[in-house]
């Protein structure tokens, strides 16, 4: 009986040892990554109302981009693998990040959306997020397996202060390292670094877009076969993303063999067309994505702004992908309205979260994402276009360096642990 009872206290004491170590990173790693996400949210503001009043810097956009492989290509080294590195370092830990990855990162991204590229922002949230965070290991050693959740900690900070969603950033770093598994050891340390960051960054002076999807349909079979219909094309546009991405990037690096001549080459397109198109085509897009909730976009909208962000990525530009994602889902839903009989908002807030989940194969936390964005009326919806969109995106993906843990069906269980690089080379 003592030995019982002294058992049970020796795990209690481990139990609480191991909340109050994780609490106090998270303290640091949350704080930081926080006022990080809120400066750079500042910074984007700046070059958004800066593009905005001078029209003409978007000729400087190749420029722009030499400049900014020109400081990957000298100070970089893996830097330039952005997410995937973070991804691979949580899975093998090997080295610490180098701090460098932070500021290029930071101004590789202002500089893409000051002159006017097609890019977003959640990779640099991200990789800034978890360079921070593995800074820690100077200050105290961390074990191989700590290091994997410190790492992760830094992931959701820096997600879940960019959009103000905790809980999806939670489950965003969990989740992205290993598809169709979630990494349930660092459930608690993750979760308090997103809350922190998350609540560090509302004490800045910015703000998150909010969205209104308006009404909501009945919960029925008819309503439901039609958003699982939706959210096949949106999966579908998700892996068109995905696979156009890894091949672009391929071919640019395999004509133009300097690294600096490719943002060069590839900015002067990406300008040219925004120039011809439309300036609702530079940056982020946020006006046309909030726009695309009450007004019926054109199917055209989220096809030039794919193809637009692939080439500005793929050519050597900084940002994320994600926000581009938001955008050509909600345009993407929006036009769909023309012929499936939803409410326009509902399927422009499926068509965002679902194409994001079917590109990062992250169904659970898009979902939440949508929850928390959103509100929960729509829920079930949600979720169902998540999980659509995951499926019928394939074994693709904006995160190659992600290892399959379990294939999206049974029919090819030979895929499990591969990475999605693997499956994705063109034969």
């Amino acid at each position: 009986m003592l030995s019982n009872t002294f058992r049970h206290r020796i795990k209690s004491q481990l139990h609480l040892q191991f909340v109050l170590k994780w609490l106090i990173v998270a303290v640091f790693v949350g704080s930081l990554s926080g006022s990080a996400s809120a400066v750079f949210l500042l910074m984007l503001d700046w070059a958004k109302q800066t593009r905005d009043q001078y029209n003409w810097l978007l000729f400087f956009l190749p420029l722009g981009g030499v400049f900014v492989a020109a400081g990957y290509k000298y100070f970089g080294g893996l830097a330039s693998k952005g997410n995937n590195l973070i991804i691979e370092e949580v899975q093998n830990p090997s080295r610490v990040i180098t701090f460098l990855m932070a500021p290029l990162v930071l101004f590789g991204t202002i500089i893409t959306h000051v002159f006017g590229g097609s890019a977003g922002r959640e990779g640099t949230a991200v990789q800034m997020g978890a360079t921070i965070a593995d800074q820690f290991n100077f200050l105290k050693k961390f074990s191989e397996e700590d290091r994997k959740i410190l790492l992760m900690c830094g992931m959701a900070a820096g997600f879940s202060s960019l959009f103000g969603t905790p809980l999806a950033g939670t489950v965003f770093a969990l989740e992205i390292i290993v598809i169709g598994r979630l990494r349930y050891e660092g459930l608690l340390p993750v979760l308090f670094s997103a809350l922190i960051a998350n609540y560090v960054c509302d004490l800045w002076p910015i703000h998150h877009t909010h969205y209104q999807i308006g009404e909501v349909p009945s919960f029925n079979l008819k309503n439901i076969g039609w958003v699982f219909l939706a959210s096949i094309f949106f999966g579908f546009t998700a892996m068109g993303f995905s696979s156009g991405m890894f091949w672009l990037s391929h071919q640019f690096k395999r004509f133009i063999e300097n690294p600096l001549l490719r943002p060069l080459f590839g900015g002067s397109i990406v300008a040219l067309c925004i120039y011809l198109l439309g300036f609702k085509y530079a940056g982020l897009g946020i006006p046309t994505i909030v726009e695309s909730f009450n007004v019926q976009q054109g199917l055209e909208v989220f096809a030039v702004k794919l193809i637009l962000t692939v080439l500005t990525l793929s050519a050597g530009f900084k940002g994320g992908e994600v926000t581009p994602l938001f955008f050509i889902g909600a345009t993407l839903g929006s036009a769909l309205s023309l012929f499936i009989p939803l409410p326009l908002g509902l399927l422009a807030g499926l068509g965002f979260v679902a194409v994001f989940s079917g590109a990062t194969n992250a169904p659970i936390a898009c979902s939440l994402m949508g929850i928390e964005l959103f509100g929960g009326d729509s829920a079930i919806y949600i979720v169902i276009a998540c999980f659509v969109a995951y499926f019928f995106s394939g074994h693709t993906g904006i995160y190659t360096a992600q290892i399959i843990g379990s294939p999206k069906h049974n029919l090819i269980s030979e895929l499990k642990g591969k990475r999605l690089v693997e499956l994705m080379k063109w034969k």
